[in-house]
């Protein structure tokens, strides 16, 4: 089966669940090891989306060995004792398959998508990665060139591309938050290769991942292949998460960066909120939706379209596990002041603080998310990833996947007005100037 076809039936699966949300079904269990396992039988479409969460992001690595956990997740594509170096992704494909991974401040997600036919492979290909990869010179070597380069592209060269760098350098001063994934290109460099096994040594275990498997299976024989795969794996010694404490900002901060890659400049307003699993998250979610969600939201309407004063505005809530960041952002039109771009955006703030949305707003939202929940589970890698998310990010409740949709539902306009209340208040910010610098 080749890529296009894979995709068609992907594609094909995208009405799995009606638009009231239909239950996923699922059964998850522990082997001996640690290992956490999540499995959900769906035999509608011949598709099977293979997954290991690794519970380690950039948050977990020492503050002068950044990167790390970035730098794995193209590391442990090198190969292993029975896959050669370079073949990973040629095994994969050729067996009609697609795979990546991710990482982020808190986890390293790998992934395969196969025809149903191919579980074994997928068990078999993560149980190698998770057993013995190969970690030696040339693999370090290699990858540390092809971070550097993914650095150039996505970052150093890009328009506004060290934003998000800038506003959590100043938005965390004790978290691990305070620096990106992609971490310091000079640490890399400064490692040496027993650093880079004891880190994986230390997070790369079965008691620190939670295996997901998504789509046409056979419960029992996928059961019989996990162990057969898995249970020799040793358990790695129990990882206590540092757990940091970041003083209130009690004071706007205002501050300045530049981006030779610009000839816009830009303003950002950063707040500091809870964490993923807080319910405050869910309701920052509505208020960027109602901010900054299309066309007709309450800053594109004001700022793009009626005064015009500005290209781009928006806002986004950067959720994570232990604390969060609720950004909003502008570039100015026609001349306009940055200044004023910011006063624009706060007096939308202040109507959310001071008065309810309207019920017609309102009910805007509840079915904007109720759309997003329904389209975050119609792909078998979706259902997959959001089974690890639950287990690992609200307490070993794999279950959060039913319970988001009728969380959604309770919301208030109430309590809209008083997560605004509590957060998105001036003297608890940090105001960015962001402004273009001469090559």
């Amino acid at each position: 089966m080749q890529k296009k076809q894979l995709a068609g039936l992907l594609l094909g699966a995208a009405c799995a669940l009606s638009v009231k949300g239909q239950k996923v079904n699922f059964s998850e269990y522990d082997l001996p090891n640690g290992l956490h396992v999540i499995l959900h039988q769906d035999n509608s479409v011949p598709v099977v989306a293979v997954t290991v969460f690794y519970h380690v992001g950039s948050k977990d690595e020492d503050s002068t060995r950044t990167g790390f956990a970035h730098f794995f997740e193209h590391l442990l594509f090198e190969g292993t004792d029975n896959i050669k170096r370079g073949e990973w992704s040629k095994i994969v494909s050729s067996n009609g398959g697609l795979d990546n991974a991710t990482t982020s401040q808190d986890r390293t997600f790998y992934y395969e998508e196969f025809p149903s036919n191919q579980v074994e492979l997928g068990l078999w290909m993560e149980s190698e990665r998770m057993l013995h990869p190969v970690i030696n010179d040339t693999g370090v070597k290699t990858q540390n060139e092809v971070v550097k380069e993914e650095k150039r592209q996505r970052l150093d060269n890009q328009p506004y591309g060290h934003f998000l760098e800038e506003i959590f350098k100043r938005l965390f001063t004790v978290h691990p938050y305070r620096w990106q994934p992609i971490g310091s290109m000079a640490h890399l460099d400064a490692a040496k290769l027993d650093e880079f096994k004891a880190f994986f040594k230390k997070y790369y275990v079965p008691n620190n991942a939670v295996l997901s498997i998504a789509g046409d299976i056979d419960l029992e024989q996928t059961q019989k292949w996990i162990a057969y795969y898995f249970s020799d794996i040793p358990r790695g010694e129990t990882i206590v998460k540092t757990q940091y404490v970041e003083p209130p900002i009690t004071h706007e901060i205002i501050d300045t960066a530049y981006d030779a890659n610009i000839q816009i400049p830009g303003i950002m307003a950063a707040y500091r909120i809870a964490g993923l699993s807080s319910p405050d998250t869910k309701v920052l979610g509505m208020i960027t939706s109602y901010l900054s969600n299309g066309g007709s939201s309450k800053l594109y309407k004001k700022m793009v379209d009626e005064k015009k004063n500005a290209l781009q505005v928006g806002a986004f809530n950067f959720a994570l596990e232990d604390y969060g960041a609720y950004i909003t952002y502008a570039l100015p039109n026609n001349g306009a002041s940055l200044n004023d771009l910011l006063k624009d955006i706060d007096e939308e703030v202040a109507k959310i603080q001071k008065d309810l949305i309207s019920e017609q707003d309102f009910q805007k939202l509840q079915n904007q998310f109720e759309n997003s929940y329904v389209s975050s589970n119609t792909r078998k890698l979706g259902i997959a990833e959001n089974l690890s998310d639950g287990y690992i990010y609200y307490g070993k409740n794999t279950n959060h996947i039913n319970e988001e949709l009728k969380e959604n539902r309770t919301v208030t306009r109430e309590q809209i007005r008083e997560v605004a209340r509590k957060y998105l208040n001036r003297n608890q910010r940090v105001v960015l100037y962001y402004l273009p610098k001469a090559k």
